[in-house]
């Protein structure tokens, strides 16, 4: 994709391209979201994308898809690079921010692979390029042509970026479960959090749970992850008289996964959400940092 960019030629029609931008949006956003697991910074990355389609010489444009793929692919790895400085200051544990599928199961994707919040998290460990190719050919099915001309790479370095990134994915990815099966972990687990059942809690986690709080410093939150089965139960059970009393709990769904949205005065503080292996939950990710929660909220 040319680089430089040069006015287009005024008697084009702008609303055309704004045309052509919205009807490519939806799948633009789901790259974009599944490469930086922020709804801030994807949109960010389509903002500045439309700026460079308005105002490039769209005539020199064979494919206005190809283009904006292109454009938006290369721009989140730049921000990913970025990013990932930002996020070891991080405080506490980063959790990818949460986004509301109930319209859009796959975000604008051939398939839903790359949006769970537990498989966004794998995708933290993998390399930019990596997460790009990843992206397009696992999520999107691009055929590897084309996904080394957007990431600027040679067809082999292509397949070996998706085999890369397949490895190290499945060395840590684990089965899942039915979405009634999901849903009734979910379900079961809040209700003995809510009553603080350490004995419950012990039966639904596997050996190795980990639980997740995303507070980013604003909000109060543990600042490490809490790991094992009986630590994370006493974990729930210490708070569950504090933390639970005058809290609505709202069925959501985040990310192609059941989800609660927690609320306390009419006001959402959390979205909790939980990856579910056959032997139990095996991840309790709980989002409270205000500034995520708006995609979830809106």
């Amino acid at each position: 994709m040319p680089t430089n960019s040069n006015p287009p030629d005024g008697s084009e029609d702008l609303r055309e391209a704004e045309a052509v931008f919205q009807d490519a949006r939806g799948a633009m956003f789901g790259i974009a979201y599944r490469m930086l697991g922020s709804v801030a910074e994807a949109e960010d990355v389509l903002q500045e994308a439309w700026i460079r389609w308005q105002t490039y010489d769209r005539s020199r444009v064979d494919s206005p898809r190809a283009f904006l793929t292109t454009t938006v692919t290369r721009l989140a790895i730049n921000v990913l690079q970025s990013a990932r400085v930002r996020r070891q200051a991080y405080v506490g544990p980063w959790l990818p921010e949460p986004v509301d599928t109930s319209g859009d199961p796959a975000l604008g994707a051939e398939n839903t692979e790359a949006l769970e919040v537990a498989v966004l998290m794998l995708l933290e460990k993998l390399t930019p390029t990596e997460r790009a190719a990843y992206v397009l050919r696992e999520a999107f099915d691009y055929p590897y042509e084309q996904i080394a001309e957007v990431i600027g790479q040679t067809n082999a370095n292509a397949r070996q970026l998706v085999s890369r990134a397949r490895k190290h994915l499945a060395a840590e990815k684990r089965a899942g479960v039915p979405a009634a099966d999901h849903q009734r972990f979910l379900t079961a687990f809040v209700a003995a959090a809510q009553e603080g059942e350490v004995a419950v809690l012990e039966r639904l986690f596997t050996e190795d749970v980990v639980s997740y709080s995303d507070g980013g410093g604003v909000v109060r939150a543990s600042k490490f992850p809490v790991v094992g089965r009986h630590r994370v139960a006493k974990y729930y059970h210490a708070f569950a008289d504090r933390f639970w009393v005058g809290v609505t709990v709202e069925p959501a769904e985040a990310n192609g996964k059941p989800a609660v949205s927690l609320s306390r005065d009419g006001a959402v503080f959390a979205v909790l959400t939980v990856s579910v292996t056959p032997d139990g939950i095996d991840r309790v990710m709980v989002m409270m940092n205000p500034a995520k929660l708006a995609a979830m909220t809106a």
